[in-house]
């Protein structure tokens, strides 16, 4: 067995929902993310999606989840920048760290984003062929966050509460300090490496010089940390769906969920030569198996849980909950952590969000 000392899990989730109903979506994925801090995950993470029945503002949606949780660390996996203002986005996250009380971490990626024939002439309100998709944007984006003064020595502005120095507002102390990068080739692990960037790594990544996986993804790692990153928190993501405490019928369709996808992990796929791991389906002896063999796992402490997209709430929950109680103690993760019960614990019992909610 490969020396594997996990000290943080954490999940990341869809925030998928019905597009004639999207309330109750974002609703139960409130829920999860409780549920999730009640069972002792460091952090939940969510995406931000465009154009789909999911998280299309990670700022909004997280901004209501600092109101439903109280411990667990909350983050975007990832904003892509170039829809979005660097100081704008800074303004909006900034308050959402200051309600969270200092526990949001921020995910993001550059480059152009997708969908950008569609999008582009609405987010850039015209031509947007000559605008900077550029890591520019990202490094523009931390400075903000760090609220130094605007103008010069003698810049004041006039407020209702008086001539004040201009800055960022509010200003979240430490949020520059929780930035994270999603890296997925060698350019963007040494660029968030020598820039100072905890990183976030997947189950999705780019084939360069190499067909496997693995081979890939450790390269970039190790690039990551020469570049600058050593010390650097990472969190590595995989696809776990544990079949323990599910029943016979939902079995199945996990199996054939899994099996649905597993052709695209033969070969690269498309231009960017993408690489996909497998998903790890089955009962948590098989899958304690193949995490033990997985030659990422002993290089980090961290590890999100990827939810698949096409489950539902109850289904996400046993998922979690196998993951607790069966998977991440034999990975090296205790629940000391979490002895404080938190929202969603009663009488030191964890209850499941309820149905409908």
């Amino acid at each position: 067995m490969t020396n594997i000392s996990i000290s943080q899990i954490g999940f990341l989730s869809p925030g998928n929902y019905a597009p004639d109903n999207p309330l109750d979506g974002l609703e139960k994925t409130l829920s999860l993310l409780q549920y999730g801090e009640a069972l002792g995950f460091a952090s939940a993470w969510v995406r931000q999606r465009h154009l789909e029945p999911g998280i299309s503002s990670a700022a909004a949606f997280l901004a209501a989840a600092t109101q439903r949780t109280s411990r667990i660390e909350l983050g975007t996996a990832v904003i892509p920048i170039g829809y979005e203002n660097p100081y704008r986005l800074a303004e909006d996250l900034s308050t959402v760290d200051v309600l969270s009380r200092g526990r949001l971490n921020v995910g993001l990626s550059a480059g152009k984003p997708p969908h950008l024939d569609l999008i582009g002439p609405l987010a850039f309100d015209g031509d947007w062929s000559a605008y900077d998709f550029s890591h520019q944007r990202v490094l523009r984006f931390q400075e903000n966050l760090r609220g130094n003064l605007l103008g010069d020595d003698d810049t004041v502005i006039k407020t209702p509460f008086g001539a004040k120095r201009p800055r960022l507002q509010p200003h979240a102390r430490g949020l520059a300090d929780r930035l994270w990068y999603g890296g997925g080739s060698l350019r963007s692990a040494a660029w968030a490496g020598s820039h100072g960037f905890n990183l976030l790594i997947g189950n999705v990544t780019t084939g360069e010089e190499t067909d496997a996986f693995f081979v890939a993804q450790a390269r970039q790692l190790g690039l990551y940390r020469s570049s600058g990153g050593e010390g650097k928190r990472v969190a590595l993501g995989r696809v776990i769906v544990p079949l323990d405490s599910a029943d016979a019928a939902t079995r199945r369709r996990y199996r054939d969920y899994a099996a649905g996808r597993f052709e695209r992990t033969l070969t690269p796929q498309g231009e960017r030569r993408t690489l996909y791991a497998d998903d790890l389906v089955g009962s948590s002896d098989e899958i304690l198996e193949r995490l033990f063999a997985d030659p990422i796992l002993p290089e980090v402490t961290e590890i999100r849980l990827e939810l698949p997209y096409e489950f539902q709430e109850d289904e996400y929950c046993q998922i979690l909950d196998d993951f607790v109680r069966l998977i991440a103690p034999e990975l090296g993760w205790s629940d000391a952590a979490s002895a404080i019960a938190p929202t969603g614990v009663d009488g030191g019992q964890v209850r499941r969000p309820a149905a409908g909610i």
